[in-house]
């Protein structure tokens, strides 16, 4: 696989705050926030001879995007367990959606990240958990 596709997946998981990607396990790279994993590149995990990003997404969504698109997409080993979703970065005749996996790794760190950095990015209008005053009715 081309670094070029392996340097594009750090830098969109590295343009998220405070990320910190871990190059410790060549040629593989996780994605760190605080002390939590929300993805990973991998190349060859446990000798599938596939590229790909895993990413952590809502409960039930793993399995609903592999019967959508199970060329695309497949549960990983180990962590499809704890809601991760592989997304196959190497298909020869499909190019990469880079669109999908930007919003797949920010969809990711929003389930990881402390709230605080989840409200810086997605700004106050789409934070959750904000409260709006009401003025008292008369």
């Amino acid at each position: 696989m081309s670094d070029s596709v392996r340097h594009r997946v750090v830098q969109l998981g590295c343009a998220l705050p405070e990320v910190i990607a871990d190059e410790s396990h060549e040629p593989h790279v996780a994605f760190r926030v605080g002390s939590k994993n929300f993805a990973w590149y991998v190349e060859n995990e446990h000798g599938d001879c596939r590229v790909a990003l895993l990413a952590r997404v809502p409960p039930g969504e793993n399995a609903a995007l592999v019967a959508t698109d199970g060329e695309r997409f497949a549960l990983p080993k180990y962590v499809a367990r704890h809601g991760y979703v592989s997304y196959y970065l190497d298909l020869p005749h499909r190019p990469v959606d880079w669109a999908e996996v930007t919003e797949l790794l920010a969809d990711s760190y929003r389930l990881q990240a402390p709230k605080r950095l989840v409200r810086q990015l997605d700004g106050p209008e789409k934070s959750t958990g904000a409260h709006e005053r009401r003025e008292p009715s008369s």
